[in-house]
């Protein structure tokens, strides 16, 4: 988050009666350098984001594709989630499960904040982090909830006129001597959307659930038990592959079928809220589980992927900052249910297991009063067990630095550099196949490089910063159900990016671009072979400005994404260039109302893709190939919502 968008949200949060106004966060997951991406507590209430596209939309180096949430991927300076260390509330999250399908399937309206390091990840993100990590944080009790105040809660509708979609949604919260509780629910339901030429886009309805509770209890010296469970469903009819409109030519299959997914997060924490010296600990338990059911007339098709895992860990306060210290471990789980209905004998079970133990140690030290840096290492020790039912035994050491130097008051600098073991990934659900064999040996440990060079300049009520950056994995995992277990694929991704942003006394105005190429096998990528990795992106542009009228209760605000054509593709079919990627303009635009007359409720009103453009996302699968109808986004639409504090 840039200091132009701090500056503003530090001026509406003091005046904002919005009854998902947040306190301000600080995570110390370690704010280290200019190389993360922060979508914070302020940046969501302004943008009222539906799913994952509209919660990133605003930062060039972050790009989701699909305009149906059940198959949003999301990819962070090129390279796809799975390759990042992706937690929900520090719960390892193991959602691999059908290339067609959204990896990580998760609803904003839960959220307050996410963090997303790209490239150079902590020690203590976890395990697998070859790309980096990303940690979604959901709401606690003290984010809604005044000090002086024992019980709140609030309501919402919303109506969406681009598929008459009706969203309720509603939460209740509250604390009692060392107890809390909150709860939260939100039901959306509506019917095929419209892109911007006016056809219906395919499998596009809305049918989800997501759900939030929490119980938390503190005891007069600071220890903090915690138990939250989440969860996120979709079940309706979907493209037959849900991330793509339709194929032309080969095998005939019906326009749609009926996925149903189902995602949920069980977290226990134990923190120490008032630590002394050296002692400042974290004990986390954590379950969590994608189940996807396709449920068609001849076939019957379901995939589940869980990870048990947890950490114990303590962060050793030193003078000059902090080293963590800790042990964390996972157990995964992928298998695959296929059944032939018309065929009893037809029963095709497949599933593959990790189980990983780490030791890691992270410093963050201020070396004078110019310089920071942080350094970690960790080794990961796991055994693998195929489809064949044989063990495979591995370990291998990662380690990070990164620094950062203040030329001056107003120009700082930093770098970093990681180097990392990920182990065997497990294969996706849906190509699973109990009839693989595993190289004596086991599968080559997949590894990755990253580096990141940044500046940000710090000049009063403007600021400007940029960044390049690149990650090299190799040995990546990509089999195919046919092809055998342990083919590998190698990718390279690197770009830079620019930011440039103004704040005033009740507003913002920033602008950003990315650039950002990716190389599979030594070639351009495509979105087919880059499944899991990586897809074609190139010039993103995005905008966003936002003022706010106190003496009214109003804030106006608007954003635009501005894509430039790519010419760098690759053509499966040819071996040579593909087609060039077109390019597209979206704007959106919003007034919310907050009646100083009526300070428990909150009015807005947003257009979202104002001119009606007809594109799909650039994030999108399948761009490249002339026998793909690709997803294309919904165009224009009026979204109108009120909410009541109480």
């Amino acid at each position: 988050m840039t200091l132009t968008a701090m500056l503003w949200a530090t001026t509406a949060l003091s005046q904002s009666n919005e009854p998902f106004q947040l306190n301000t966060i600080v995570l110390d997951a370690a704010a280290e350098n200019d190389n993360s991406v922060e979508v914070t507590a302020e940046d969501i209430v302004r943008q009222n984001p539906a799913d994952i596209q509209d919660l990133f939309k605003s930062e060039p180096t972050v790009s989701v594709g699909s305009s149906i949430p059940a198959s949003q991927k999301l990819y962070v300076n090129g390279v796809e989630e799975t390759n990042f260390s992706v937690t929900i509330d520090g719960a390892r999250q193991n959602n691999k499960i059908f290339h067609h399908n959204a990896t990580t399937l998760i609803d904003p309206s839960l959220l307050k904040a996410v963090r997303v390091d790209p490239g150079v990840a902590s020690a203590d993100a976890g395990a697998g982090a070859l790309a980096g990590s990303v940690a979604y944080e959901t709401r606690d009790v003290d984010d809604l909830l005044a000090d002086d105040l024992s019980f709140g809660g609030f309501v919402k509708s919303e109506y969406d006129s681009n598929g008459d979609i009706f969203t309720e949604s509603g939460s209740v919260y509250g604390r009692k001597g060392g107890f809390e509780y909150l709860g939260f629910l939100k039901i959306a339901d509506g019917n095929y959307r419209d892109d911007g030429a006016g056809d219906a886009i395919i499998g596009s309805g809305t049918n989800m659930m997501s759900g939030l509770g929490k119980i938390a209890y503190k005891t007069v010296n600071g220890d903090r038990f915690e138990f939250s469970v989440e969860q996120v469903s979709d079940d309706d009819a979907r493209p037959y592959r849900a991330n793509i409109g339709q194929i032309f030519g080969g095998r005939p299959v019906p326009l749609t079928r009926n996925y149903d997914l189902t995602r949920q997060n069980f977290v226990f924490t134990y923190t120490n809220e008032t630590p002394t010296g050296w002692w400042d600990p974290t004990i986390k338990l954590a379950y969590s589980k994608t189940d996807l059911i396709i449920d068609e007339t001849d076939q019957y098709i379901d995939g589940t992927t869980s990870s048990l895992n947890g950490k114990i860990e303590n962060r050793f306060a030193l003078e000059q900052g902090s080293i963590t210290a800790g042990v964390d471990f996972y157990s995964d789980k992928a298998s695959l249910d296929y059944r032939y209905l018309s065929d009893s004998a037809f029963d095709e079970n497949g599933e593959e297991e990790a189980l990983n133990i780490g030791i890691y140690a992270q410093a963050r030290l201020d070396l004078n009063q110019r310089t920071r840096v942080s350094y970690g290492v960790r080794g990961d020790f796991q055994e693998f067990t195929g489809a064949d039912g044989n063990i495979y035994s591995d370990k291998g050491l990662s380690g990070n630095l990164s620094a950062e130097f203040d030329v001056n008051d107003q120009l700082t600098l930093s770098a970093g550099y990681s180097q990392v073991w990920g182990g065997t990934f497990l294969a996706e659900n849906f190509i699973i196949n109990p009839a693989w064999t595993y190289p004596a040996e086991g599968i080559e440990a997949v590894q990755s490089k990253n580096l990141f060079f940044a500046a940000n300049a710090d000049l009063g009520a403007w600021d400007l910063s940029g960044k390049i950056f690149r990650t090299d994995i190799d040995n990546a995992r990509a089999p195919s159900y046919g092809g055998g277990s342990d083919l590998t694929a190698s990718l390279e991704s690197r770009g830079f990016e620019l930011g440039l942003g103004y704040a005033w006394e009740n507003g913002f105005a920033r602008i950003g671009y990315a650039n950002i190429d990716s190389d599979v096998n030594g070639r351009a990528a495509d979105s087919y072979t880059g499944n899991y990795l990586t897809t074609p992106l190139g010039e993103v542009i995005t905008l966003e400005v936002a003022h706010r009228i106190p003496q009214h209760g109003l804030t106006i605000g608007a954003d635009a994404q501005l894509v430039l054509s790519e010419t760098d593709t690759y053509d499966t079919a040819t071996g040579g260039a593909g087609p060039t990627l077109p390019s597209y303009e979206v704007v959106n635009a919003f007034i919310q109302w907050e009646p100083n007359q009526l300070e428990n409720w909150t009015l807005r009103a947003e257009v979202n893709n104002l001119f009606d453009a007809d594109y799909s996302s650039r994030a999108t699968y399948g761009q490249e190939f002339a026998t793909v109808e690709t997803l294309s986004e919904a165009g224009r639409s009026l979204k109108v919502s009120a909410s009541l504090k109480f």
